[in-house]
């Protein structure tokens, strides 16, 4: 999910100059190396576990086996992985996307009248301290228990991050292009799309990478809490009764993979490349 800065820095200005396959060698390594590390601590904890209280703990192992039977098509709850890990990403998508299109809509209003920001401006501030599972209770009131409450928690944690970084980047817009699209005629629609949007892409993208890991984490959170009868937060914290943690410790592993792939593989190279071209560089 969002990066550490060490992760995400820039590399060293020689790694450029270096040939592919070297480049690529040693990120294998150090990817390698860390899913060593990790799966090394894990494995320390779970033998300390088992000697220090005497109580079996999922290793690695034990895990990867129940992934790879899962992975098979083997039902867990009365559905399969395929079908938690669907259920979970619908629901978060649905309430990503909401609260992506009420971020930019309220940006756009508040960039049109400077006293609707004024006055509404402190309130999404103030939401931007809540913690996502705070909203759990005000959800199942409005929504009771299911899929709306777990969708509408996912809204509330992630809008105000996104309308932050949203204004953040229109209050950045060069004015010069603002008064160079007004003197083309542009109308505040076409000034919006053309020049205030474009402009803060950069700090919306930043933005959105913040969103998705917030969003994600309070997705699995909700879904323990909300009742929403499958997905892999309903099936982390259902596996309690049935005192089967190596396929819980098996979900944990699908939501940080998923996490991953999101973080990695979509959002970190979109943001690079969409920095590259906003800075004019090739």
């Amino acid at each position: 999910m969002p990066s550490s800065p060490l992760s995400s820095s820039c590399p060293h200005p020689a790694a450029g100059s270096l040939p592919l396959a070297v480049r690529v060698r040693r990120r294998a390594l150090r990817t390698t190396g860390a899913a060593l590390f990790g799966l090394g601590l894990w494995t320390i904890a779970a033998l300390a576990v088992e000697a220090l209280r005497g109580i079996p703990f999922p290793a690695p192992w034990d895990c990867l086996q129940e992934l790879l039977r899962l992975l098979g098509g083997a039902t867990f709850l009365e559905f399969t992985l395929y079908e938690h890990v669907g259920a979970s990403c619908l629901r978060w998508l649905s309430g990503f996307l909401l609260a992506c299109t009420l971020a930019v809509t309220y940006a756009g209003l508040a960039l049109i009248s400077p006293l609707f920001r004024s006055v509404s401006l402190p309130t999404v501030e103030v939401l931007q301290l809540i913690p996502g599972l705070a909203w759990v209770p005000v959800a199942i009131l409005l929504f009771g228990l299911g899929q709306a409450a777990t969708i509408s928690i996912i809204v509330l944690t992630t809008f105000p991050i996104l309308t932050l970084s949203v204004l953040m980047g229109f209050s950045c817009t060069d004015r010069d292009l603002v008064r160079v699209g007004r003197m083309c005629g542009c109308t505040p629609l076409d000034l919006f799309c053309t020049v205030f949007l474009p402009s803060a892409l950069p700090h919306l993208l930043s933005g959105l990478r913040l969103g998705v890991g917030s969003s994600w984490r309070v997705l699995i959170a909700a879904e323990m809490v909300t009742g929403s009868g499958e997905g892999l937060g309903f099936a982390i914290i259902q596996s309690r009764w049935t005192m089967d943690y190596v396929s819980a410790f098996a979900c944990i592993a699908v939501i940080a993979v998923i996490g991953l792939c999101l973080e990695r593989c979509l959002f970190l190279p979109l943001e690079r490349h969409t920095l590259r071209r906003w800075r004019g560089e090739a």
